[in-house]
C-alpha cells in the first residue's frame, strides 16, 4: 500500500514536471516591464563579462519567469540553454567556433516559442541572435550601424513586426554595448558606466515595448506536447 502511494505521488510529480516544461502555453510575450528588463539585462551583462556562470544562469531564469511568464521548471531549462549558448560563444575565436552555440540557442528560442503567443520561427530567431553576437564581437569588420541593425532584426523576428519599428531598440542596445566595450578596452567598466548602460538598456526596451504593444501579432497555434 505504501509503495503504491509513493509510486502514485511520483507519477503525479512527473506529470506535473512534464506539463511545466513541455506543455504549449500562450503567454503574452509583449507584456514585459521595460525598466525591469533593462535592469536585469545589465546585471546579466556583468555576470557574463565576469564569467559568473551560475549567476547568469540564475538571472536568466528570473528573467524568463518574471518577464515572459515561464513556469518555474521551464525557466531553469531555458536558462540552462541560454547560459550554455552564451559561454560557448564566449570561448569562440572564429565563426566556426561561434556556430557551436547555435543548438543551445535553438533550444532556448524553441522554449520561448512554445511558451509564448507569437508564432515566430525559432530556428531563424536563433540564427539572428547568434548573428548579432558575431557582429558585436567583430564590430570593426562591419559598417557603422550594423550592430544596431542586427539587434533590430533579431527583435523583429521574435515579435513578428517590421524591422524599422525595432530599429530604435537595436540602436540603443548597440550604444550600450559600445560603452561597455570601449571602457573595458581602456581599463575597467566603472559603476558610473554601468549606470549609463542600464539607462540605455531601459530606454531600449521601452522603445521595443512601444513598437510591439500595438502590433497585430498572429498567435502561435496550439500544438500537442511532445
Amino acid at each position: 500500500m505504501r509503495r503504491g502511494i509513493l509510486l502514485a505521488i511520483l507519477a503525479v510529480c512527473l506529470v506535473g514536471a512534464g506539463v511545466d516544461v513541455f506543455w504549449p502555453l500562450q503567454r503574452d510575450l509583449r507584456r514585459f516591464d521595460p525598466v525591469a528588463l533593462g535592469t536585469l539585462e545589465t546585471t546579466m551583462w556583468q555576470s557574463y563579462y565576469g564569467r559568473q556562470r551560475i549567476a547568469l544562469f540564475s538571472e536568466l531564469a528570473e528573467m524568463l519567469r518574471t518577464q515572459y511568464q515561464f513556469p518555474w521548471l521551464r525557466s531553469y531549462l531555458g536558462a540552462y540553454h541560454g547560459a550554455a549558448a552564451a559561454f560557448t560563444f564566449k570561448e569562440g575565436k572564429q565563426r566556426s567556433d561561434y556556430q557551436k552555440a547555435l543548438p543551445a540557442l535553438q533550444a532556448y528560442f524553441g522554449l520561448i516559442r512554445n511558451t509564448g503567443n507569437i508564432g515566430f520561427d525559432a530556428q531563424r530567431a536563433a540564427a539572428l541572435e547568434l548573428e548579432w553576437w558575431i557582429v558585436h564581437r567583430e564590430r570593426d569588420r562591419y559598417p557603422s550601424g550594423a550592430l544596431g541593425q542586427a539587434c533590430a532584426e533579431a527583435a523583429a523576428t521574435v515579435y513578428q513586426v517590421p524591422v524599422n519599428s525595432t530599429l530604435q531598440h537595436g540602436q540603443l542596445r548597440a550604444e550600450a554595448m559600445i560603452i561597455r566595450d570601449t571602457r573595458a578596452e581602456v581599463g575597467d567598466v566603472t559603476e558610473a558606466d554601468w549606470t549609463a548602460i542600464a539607462s540605455l538598456l531601459r530606454q531600449s526596451y521601452q522603445a521595443l515595448h512601444s513598437a510591439v504593444s500595438g502590433a497585430s501579432i498572429m498567435p502561435a497555434p496550439v500544438q500537442a506536447p511532445r
